[in-house]
């Protein structure tokens, strides 16, 4: 009997053919099958929630009744609703628990909770879930004591061995035999659908698309299949990754997004401490010191899509890719095209920060507004304050000169008597005085005090009578400072 190659090394749906147990089969097995024990099933797309459910239900759990629902399907949406809000008892799972809304996510999490604590199954149901990425971690944020009460489970990697059974399997179906298990290995690193991508992948590139007539020996270059893989995962990755790069307000100069994620493809693991990162890669330190506070966290919450691939915590300052196939895909892609397809610009100069920010101490709270708005505006900004750390151990003498000087597009500098008189302001400006001739410094004039370095008729923003509070003046700083200080780098 043929069988045509995407049956067996299978991408899309549950494969009949070469599916493999993965490590932690019996775990899942034994809590889905335990009454009235919620169970939660987390991970990336294509790590095999979905099929090593389906498999046990299908091997283990036919005779119990349990009913399968996706939050996909739009003629499971009313059981689901049904079964939140307590209309339905026996046994459930429920499939992309992500995608439903947030009151039914809600309702289900209580339900659970009532479920583990007072079980009968004339009273409660059963419920699986499955969802990618911190779906425990949500639930547990919906209802804090639920992972007393539930099982969370993540399907782990598959080994080299696993990972040489699933190929066995397919080629016994195929009539076929890869030359080197270890390598397809390698490329996949465990993952189950990367694993079935790649020896589908293979078979084609020796012209296999059904079962051979005589036994066919399948050998392949690695750079060729790379490239073939990486071509058929763009139209999956390509939209995600060119909404990560461009940031959460495209400008063509403003790609430390790229530079970061280029220099996370590079490491060999997908999940990164940011100021490790940075620290051992010094032509992109500036790029990530100036994304890792607040900047990055703004761009993943403001783009859906790029909430779904990527992670990042703040506090810790751990990104992650947590998708291997989307690993792979940075891994061997061209990233000059993508800078290209991105829009970004090559400069002859290239800068650490789009503004530095000069200003008195007496002025620190408008300076403090001035920044946080920028950086909502996808803006990079030195201010003092927040670089100290990054700078503990060398002098600030040294790295004014570097930042006022050379590092900063732009000087933003907050003038009045107290600029003028304090010791600090004076060597700021005394470093970025040269720059006036470039159009780099861009004045904020506070009050009438007249600067020898500062031509009384260069173009800045006035800004006097404007050291109020409240909401009244963030207003101000917006209209007045804010809006123009971003159109100015747009026009660069």
């Amino acid at each position: 009997m043929k069988y045509p190659v995407e049956e067996v090394f299978k991408t899309e749906g549950v494969p009949e053919f070469t599916f493999v147990k993965p490590p932690n089969f019996n775990e899942i097995l034994i809590d889905i099958r335990s009454p009235g024990k919620p169970v939660i099933i987390e991970g990336q797309s294509g790590t095999g929630k979905t099929t090593t459910v389906r498999k046990i239900m299908e091997e283990s759990l036919q005779a119990t009744g349990i009913t399968y629902l996706s939050a996909r399907k739009t003629r499971d949406a009313q059981a689901i609703r049904d079964l939140a809000s307590g209309k339905l008892i026996g046994k459930y799972v429920i499939d992309d628990f992500h995608r439903l809304d947030d009151e039914t996510q809600g309702e289900l999490a209580n339900l659970i909770k009532l479920a583990a604590e007072e079980y009968d199954e004339t009273t409660y149901p059963k419920v699986v879930i499955i969802g990618i990425n911190k779906v425990g971690s949500e639930l547990i944020h919906l209802v804090h004591d639920i992972a007393k009460r539930c099982a969370i489970h993540r399907i782990q990697a598959a080994s080299a061995d696993t990972t040489s059974e699933l190929l066995a399997k397919g080629e016994e179906r195929l009539n076929i035999k890869f030359l080197d298990h270890s390598s397809i290995y390698r490329e996949s690193s465990g993952d189950y659908w990367l694993t079935q991508l790649i020896a589908q992948q293979i078979c084609l590139m020796n012209n296999v698309t059904e079962t051979a007539d005589e036994d066919a020996q399948l050998s392949f270059a690695t750079q060729v299949l790379r490239a073939k893989v990486t071509e058929r995962l763009e139209h999956s990755y390509q939209e995600a990754v060119k909404e990560f790069c461009r940031g959460k307000r495209f400008r063509a100069t403003n790609d430390p997004y790229l530079k970061l994620l280029r220099c996370v493809s590079e490491q060999a693991s997908s999940i990164v401490d940011l100021t490790d990162l940075a620290n051992a890669n010094e032509d992109v330190r500036g790029s990530i010191n100036n994304v890792k506070e607040k900047r990055l966290s703004i761009l993943i919450d403001s783009k859906p899509i790029c909430d779904r691939y990527f992670y990042y915590n703040p506090e810790t300052k751990l990104f992650a890719i947590e998708d291997p196939a989307l690993f792979y895909y940075l891994k061997h892609l061209d990233w000059d095209d993508l800078r290209k397809a991105c829009g970004f610009r090559n400069e002859g100069r290239s800068f650490d920060f789009d503004f530095a920010l000069s200003f008195a101490g007496e002025n620190r709270e408008l300076a403090s507004t001035i920044r946080d708005q920028l950086i909502v505006m996808d803006c990079s900004v030195f201010y003092d304050a927040q670089f100290e750390v990054n700078f503990l151990g060398h002098t600030w003498h040294n790295q004014f000169e570097e930042i006022f000087g050379r590092r900063a597009r732009f000087v933003v500098c907050l003038l009045d008597k107290y600029h003028r008189e304090k010791i600090w302001p004076t060597f700021e400006r005394e470093c970025f005085a040269p720059r006036v001739k470039e159009h780099a410094v861009i004045p904020i004039f506070l009050d009438d005090t007249p600067f020898v370095a500062i031509a009384s008729d260069i173009v800045g923003i006035p800004f006097r009578d404007g050291l109020g509070v409240g909401a009244e003046i963030a207003d101000r700083v917006t209209d007045e400072i804010v809006f123009k200080l971003v159109g100015r780098l747009e026009g660069e």
